[in-house]
């Protein structure tokens, strides 16, 4: 009698007809419409995504070369090969060669809209697979309002493309789970590592709900999640034989044990309504999943989310590796249990609960609208050319300075431009363009130079960031 049990709790289910509904677009519809509102507002790119810009026009060999040697493509990015995101650079320039772009603020931001858009989608379509449709727009929709989403759907970074692989993979395990292939799941969880290396936790929280609901019926899929992650694994081992020195990773803080807490203030952006009522909801979603699609769709968003925390918290055991925006797609995991809670209550109550979860996500959310670009490189570069002279030697201090002028400096400027580790030329005017910090102008070698050539500091001024300083400097006799 037992085995019996057993036999027809690993049998899969058999498949389930969707049905297609205009409606199931409407979170992706959410998402592309405020992550427009987010893009055109076109901020400065900041240290990463002007990195973004610098490595993703390349020629693919080049870039090929640059991993694999692990020094960076330029000079003052020596120390800094693009290991690290180097899927993600491919497809940039993939991007930028199908649409004829130039780097940018909007080309390359872009690419992320659409991918996390499209990710939205599949996340719709996968909850709906494992719970019904009710449980898949809910999930959508909280999804797509989310500030953490909203924030990093813009960002020219990979998190949209994380974003989209993952929920992919979770629509493939749902397909997987109604007795369909696992085709879509092995091509979605190797993508899912290569855009993001904290997106492979995540296909191992979704391969350990699979096992926990099929059982030995779950080893292929076991089989497939080992080797869809034997590239990010290899490329995970290359870059940090890399990173011998710290330099890539080396300004990640320590958290002190708080991986879970700083998630959830990640993902609600500080509010404490939000917080409260997306546990709520996550709560009753998961005590009243006692069978059925309910159940699936708790174990899949359980252990979505718990897996990937609980990995994060034990490697920080050995070192810091956390930071907020890392674990997004992991974050995914409490909409899929907040939709779950919602659609759990009876109509309309369980409509009005998710429109309630997502105005508060909307109001977290409100501070992007306004908020000051991360670094303003573009502001320092224009002001830069427009008080500069030709002839008048421009020395970017640091790797930082350097990737706003490559990215943003006129062409009248360039030829004046030094970068690292250039040392200033002799004139009677020399402008530095640099970075600062809440302790100030942080120091170099450059200015020993100029001042034992008799050169001061005669005009300063501050770009403020939401993440860091620039500092513009004109220096003479």
């Amino acid at each position: 009698m037992a085995t019996a049990v057993q036999e027809r709790a690993a049998a899969p289910e058999p498949a389930r007809a969707l049905g297609w509904s205009p409606l199931l677009l409407a979170p992706a519809g959410v998402l592309a419409l405020l992550g427009s509102a987010l893009l055109l507002r076109r901020p400065s790119l900041w240290y990463d995504e002007l990195f973004t810009a610098q490595v993703a026009p390349l020629p693919l060999a080049r870039l090929v070369e640059a991993v694999l040697s692990g020094e960076g493509t330029a000079s003052y990015l020596v120390d800094v090969p693009p290991s690290y995101n180097a899927p993600y650079y491919v497809v940039a320039h993939l991007w930028l060669l199908l649409t004829g772009q130039e780097p940018g603020e909007l080309s390359l931001r872009s690419l992320s809209l659409l991918a996390a858009v499209g990710g939205v989608a599949a996340l719709t379509a996968a909850v709906a697979q494992l719970g019904g449709r009710a449980a898949g727009l809910a999930a959508g929709l909280l999804a797509a309002t989310n500030p953490l989403v909203l924030e990093y759907s813009v960002e020219a970074r990979g998190y949209g493309l994380a974003l989209l692989a993952v929920a992919l993979a979770a629509l493939g395990l749902a397909r997987w789970l109604d007795g369909r292939g696992l085709l879509l799941y092995a091509v979605a969880a190797t993508a899912a590592g290569l855009a993001h290396w904290f997106a492979l936790p995540v296909v191992a929280g979704l391969a350990v709900a699979a096992l926990l609901l099929r059982r030995r019926a779950a080893l292929p899929l076991l089989a497939v999640t080992a080797v869809a992650a034997l590239p990010t694994l290899a490329l995970v081992g290359l870059a940090l034989t890399q990173d011998t020195a710290g330099t890539t990773t080396g300004w990640i803080a320590d958290t002190g044990g708080e991986v879970p807490w700083l998630s959830l203030q990640a993902w609600t952006a500080g509010s404490p309504a939000l917080l409260v009522a997306t546990l709520a909801l996550a709560a009753i979603g998961l005590s009243l999943a006692r069978g059925g699609p309910a159940r699936r769709t708790a174990v899949v968003g359980a252990c979505w989310i718990a897996v990937p925390l609980l990995v994060v918290t034990l490697a920080e055991l050995a070192r810091p590796v956390f930071v907020p925006r890392y674990l997004l797609p992991a974050l995914l995991g409490l909409a899929v249990l907040a939709a779950l809670g919602a659609s759990a209550v009876r109509r309309p109550y369980g409509a009005l609960l998710v429109a309630g979860l997502a105005g508060l996500s909307l109001l977290a959310a409100t501070p992007l609208v306004d908020r000051p670009p991360r670094e303003d490189a573009r502001g320092a570069v224009e002001a830069l050319a427009a008080q500069q002279v030709t002839g008048e030697p421009v020395v970017a201090v640091d790797r930082r300075a350097a990737l706003a002028l490559e990215q943003y400096a006129p062409e009248r400027l360039r030829a004046d431009v030094l970068v690292p580790p250039d040392d200033p030329p002799v004139a009677d005017v020399v402008w530095l363009l640099r970075q600062a910090d809440g302790r100030g102008v942080r120091p170099s070698d450059d200015d020993v130079v100029l001042r034992a050539r008799g050169l001061r500091v005669a005009e300063q001024e501050v770009f403020e960031g939401s993440s860091s300083l620039l500092v513009l400097q004109r220096w003479t006799r």
